[in-house]
């Protein structure tokens, strides 16, 4: 990959703010930048050279007081392979939809097959560009490197994109070039503190707040999408009662493996992000024998999941299974999430494919053309 030099303005929270509550400095040194920063302002620091497209961010109170006001949360997560995972009603994964199965209209003239996603009117994904956040990189001796810590998602996305399988969602989203699902060049490392407890998706709001006031523009909306990846050994809850979580350390409340969400910030509008935790462990990994080894191929089986199911149902009023069939509330990824049994252990058993000319694994997406599970269109 080609690095290219860059330059970076900062948006500085203001008191007097104009539209979307950010006022704007032009490219300047950091001594002048710095010095007309006073209070609770975030110090964000670029590090490294004008050649380098690492940034660095660290979230400020400026951040998690936006995430206390954030509002219309809503999240749809990935089922561990775990006996709370499998068990766990639609309500206990999702704020999206209701415990009500029935809300689409089995009387159609329309054929309905079982499996197909109804669409309920509300915002798709039809371009993208994808934002990868790294959450406290090197905080231990076995994550010291994105490949060591999670495999390459970068390579994996920019490959999905490319691939003839992104194609299974033209169908959705009523679009059919190429190369529309893009993939940021910049690398983004966050430092967010951490205690004995896990953290929220309110902490994963702060986190995305902070990168994305961060970046030129603030780029939100429906044409950004943010995943948040964290390291081996962070468990994270939907809220503070860490009844719901991905907890590979506590059977007993490990429901999830990966979430999507979306959220409405005040100042910087709707964002679009999914929770990526480590997914080499029992109840998200993926089968051994896959082509890049499984922490590399179960990271990118969840990724991709959640990669389909944003692009279909970014905010839960768009494409999923409302009828009363036992897959009400599925989304295009959960209905095809299968898995593989060994006499003592059960992995997830993604699909081989080829994107862009290279060999991975990942699940296939409910293709409603098909009435099936598919890896093309």
């Amino acid at each position: 990959m080609k690095i290219q030099p860059f330059e970076i303005e900062l948006e500085i929270p203001s008191k007097s703010r104009g539209k979307g509550g950010m006022s704007m400095l032009g490219p300047r040194s950091f001594r002048s930048v710095l010095t007309a920063v006073t209070g609770t302002m975030l110090l964000l620091l670029v590090c490294g050279t004008a050649q380098s497209q690492d940034l660095n961010v660290r979230p400020s109170e400026y951040d998690r007081n936006a995430a206390s006001e954030a509002q219309n949360v809503k999240y749809h997560a990935r089922p561990a392979n775990t006996p709370v995972g499998r068990a766990a009603r639609p309500s206990a994964l999702s704020n999206m939809h209701s415990d009500n199965p029935g809300e689409g209209d089995e009387s159609s003239e329309v054929t309905r097959y079982p499996g197909d996603l109804q669409y309920h009117g509300g915002n798709v994904v039809r371009t993208v560009e994808q934002h990868l956040i790294y959450v406290n990189l090197g905080s231990s001796p076995s994550c010291s490197t994105i490949a060591t810590c999670w495999g390459n998602p970068h390579e994996f996305l920019d490959d999905l994109g490319k691939s003839d399988f992104i194609h299974v969602a033209d169908q959705y989203v009523g679009r059919t070039e190429d190369d529309r699902y893009r993939v940021s060049d910049r690398r983004i490392f966050v430092t967010y503190p951490t205690t004995t407890k896990p953290l929220t998706d309110t902490d994963m709001q702060v986190i995305v707040h902070a990168v994305a006031t961060f970046l030129h523009g603030a780029p939100t909306g429906y044409d950004n999408l943010y995943h948040i990846f964290l390291v081996p050994g962070q468990d994270e809850c939907f809220d503070s009662t860490f009844t719901q979580c991905y907890s590979p350390d506590i059977p007993a409340t490990f429901f999830y493996c990966a979430y999507h969400s979306s959220v409405d910030f005040k100042d910087i509008g709707h964002v679009l992000y999914s929770v990526e935790p480590f997914q080499d462990n029992s109840g998200c990994s993926s089968k051994p024998g896959t082509p890049n080894g499984q922490l590399t191929d179960s990271t990118n089986n969840v990724l991709s999941h959640e990669t389909f199911e944003t692009i279909s149902d970014p905010d839960g009023t768009a494409w999923w299974n409302s009828l009363d069939n036992g897959l009400y509330g599925q989304e295009i990824g959960d209905e095809c999430s299968f898995l593989y049994f060994t006499p003592t252990l059960v992995f997830f058993d993604p699909a081989n494919v080829t994107l862009n000319g290279k060999p991975y694994v990942a699940q296939p997406e409910y293709n409603n053309g098909d009435h099936a599970c598919t890896t093309a269109p």
